[in-house]
């Protein structure tokens, strides 16, 4: 199960999601978030992680070729994109949907992408709302599919068992502040999301 923890703004968070298994970190490129990370803070954290840990960029609507330069010179492993903008190319990609109660996950295959993260609507906030969706609307889809949106050690084992998902994603309930993580509340996340058998 590839766990990642997303919004990381600190060095000290970063290391302790490594530390309690996180397959991979997220970083917000998106000013408007309020876990945004400038390249320049985000720069000495992401060298300081093992290269066993993916490095996620998250970018909304951002022309591609942004994205890419981006991610090039910050080393990033995968680039998480939100919005109606094209993929960038020459990059892994994992591409963001809302999941509404009409979702149709025939629409998934318009897009090349490496996963899909499907995560509850937002409006202009693009995620980090802590609200969660219908898991059973992620289940079956034969692609993967990262379960994103009011996760937390307290259901994350019921939404791996609804959608069997390539990976699980967690941000806003596993803080103490926006942007701040909760190490405790992280790693009951971890441990819960790890131990599921399937």
């Amino acid at each position: 199960m590839m766990v990642k923890i997303c919004g990381i703004t600190s060095l000290e968070d970063a290391l302790a999601a490594v530390r309690l298994g996180a397959s991979a970190l997220g970083f917000n490129f998106y000013p408007p978030s309020p876990r945004y990370i400038s390249p320049d803070d985000a720069r000495p954290i992401l060298e300081a992680l093992p290269a066993s840990v993916w490095k996620v960029g998250i970018f909304v609507n951002q022309p591609p070729e942004a994205a890419l330069g981006l991610a090039r010179r910050l080393s990033l492993d995968v680039v998480q994109i939100h919005g109606d903008v094209p993929l960038p190319e020459g990059i892994r990609v994992w591409k963001a949907l809302p999941v509404t109660a009409d979702f149709d996950p025939r629409l998934l295959h318009r897009f090349q992408a490496e996963a899909f993260l499907l995560d509850a609507p937002a409006g202009a906030a693009h995620g980090g709302t802590g609200r969660s969706f219908d898991w059973s609307l992620a289940a079956g889809i034969p692609l993967n599919i990262v379960l994103a949106g009011g996760l937390d050690a307290s259901n994350v084992q019921d939404a791996i068992r609804a959608a069997h998902p390539w990976g699980v994603d967690a941000c806003s309930r596993l803080e103490s502040s926006p942007g701040r993580k909760d190490h405790a509340k992280m790693a009951d996340f971890l441990k819960a999301a790890l131990a599921v058998q399937l």
